[in-house]
């Protein structure tokens, strides 16, 4: 294998201003172009500096690799979560415009490699410790490649390739790879933060990318699809429960500590077992409140979030029939209850009943029950409900008491930095989170 040079898709707008911090060529004529520009979509085409463009896409190349950038204006990050905003931010290799869903799409294409060290500062902090950053590394590299492989074998498939199915009284749906196909892979939470060079590196995410260089989880001859959260909430999730129904060894559930808390049971599929987990605080390295250690994980945006091990979300009946209605496009009625119908191992609803006044549904699996429940998405969904003042029985108000932040799959981000923060190395971390999974040097 040699490293690759990756598309990314960064923003995705009618118009776009940028800036090009040293001289690019624009291909294919090589005409060269620097300072602040601006493309626009009109009628089906590309307008550059307000003149119409005769090509499908814009690539601007860098004269000067390493000296060279652009910047983007009004970037959006943390595209329907709760921290949603926007920001100007600096890139590094090449910047390309195609046009897509009558927008326009820009793509930085750049190595894997830098790629990394950007993906590093953005997902974690770059002061995180070396053993933390080099295990982040190899799940992000190992997770960029296999979405790569994916993308091929969807276009193989195009057309077959299902994420949702809906039959009387049920709609399922999961959200992934499939969502791109004229990139690699996006810059936002959807698949995993990219921020350019706006997050600066650090010497040691830099020695951390350099260390690991080439190395790569795998499993069974193929690389790992790697996965990540912020926060399992104890214990992490399988891949099946919140993506597509392909069971994969490595990604099982996992208890996020060295033994499991005594006094409770560990498979939280069970309806009892769960709600006993998720109403108390179980012994594990992801509940921990150390700031020191937490600003390693978390960025300066991630430490407006304080409550993510355990959670409580309470919703007025009005609002939340409201929520519902409006992010499902079904008229519910009053909402007369919440019903888990089906929990993975960690407790996280796969399938979740939605009772009305007017309908009853099933809807899953784990995000598409997340982005129905709040205006971005809820926390988790791994959590118990509680109705409160109910009268001829319609429930007043609802309270869900949560655990955990992100889907649970894989690694969890902050556990992770627990573990490193006791001395464990990067193939410790990765050997907890990744059971059976080994991992190799591929270049």
């Amino acid at each position: 294998m040699k490293e690759p040079h990756l598309r990314i898709g960064i923003m995705y707008e009618q118009e776009i201003i940028f800036r090009l911090n040293e001289t690019y060529l624009l291909s294919p004529h090589g005409i060269p172009y620097e300072r602040i520009h601006k493309v626009n979509y009109r009628d089906g085409k590309i307008m550059l500096n307000n003149e119409i463009q005769h090509h499908e896409s814009l690539l601007f190349e860098p004269v000067r690799y390493h000296e060279a950038s652009f910047e983007l204006n009004d970037v959006s990050i943390g595209i329907n979560f709760h921290w949603e905003r926007k920001e100007d931010q600096q890139f590094k290799g090449s910047l390309e415009f195609i046009v897509e869903n009558e927008k326009l799409t820009a793509i930085n294409i750049l190595p894997l490699e830098d790629y990394l060290e950007s993906v590093i500062s953005s997902e974690m902090s770059a002061a995180s410790s070396l053993e933390l950053l080099k295990a982040h590394a190899i799940i992000s590299r190992s997770w960029l490649m296999a979405q790569i492989r994916k993308g091929h074998e969807l276009k193989s498939v195009a057309g077959n390739y299902q994420s949702a199915s809906e039959t009387n009284g049920e709609f399922i749906r999961w959200y992934d790879r499939e969502d791109h196909l004229n990139f690699d892979v996006c810059a936002d939470d959807h698949c995993q933060r990219y921020q350019g060079i706006t997050r600066q590196s650090t010497e040691l995410v830099k020695q951390a990318v350099s260390e690991t260089r080439g190395m790569f989880l795998m499993s069974e001859g193929k690389i790992c699809d790697a996965r990540f959260s912020k926060c399992c909430g104890g214990i992490t999730e399988t891949f099946e429960n919140v993506w597509e129904p392909e069971v994969h060894s490595y990604l099982q559930s996992v208890v996020d500590h060295s033994e499991s808390p005594r006094g409770f049971e560990t498979n939280l599929s069970d309806e009892s077992a769960a709600e006993e987990w998720i109403r108390n605080t179980p012994e594990a390295f992801c509940n921990n409140e150390d700031k020191e250690i937490l600003s390693q994980v978390l960025n300066d945006y991630d430490q407006e979030t304080h409550d993510f091990y355990r959670w409580k979300r309470p919703y007025q009946q009005a609002d939340l029939a409201e929520l519902i209605s409006r992010k499902t496009g079904r008229d519910f009625g009053d909402i007369l209850d919440l019903i888990p119908v089906e929990r993975g191992k960690s407790g996280r609803i796969i399938k979740l009943k939605i009772v009305g006044s007017k309908l009853t549904l099933v809807i899953g699996k784990e995000i598409e029950i997340r982005k129905t429940l709040s205006e971005s998405h809820l926390y988790s969904s791994a959590f118990v409900v509680d109705k409160l003042n109910v009268a001829d029985g319609v429930p007043g108000e609802f309270v869900l008491t949560g655990a955990g932040w992100g889907h649970g799959v894989g690694l969890c981000q902050i556990g992770a930095a627990i573990m490193s923060s006791k001395g464990c190395r990067y193939d410790e971390i990765l050997n907890h989170y990744f059971r059976g999974a080994e991992i190799l040097k591929e270049y």
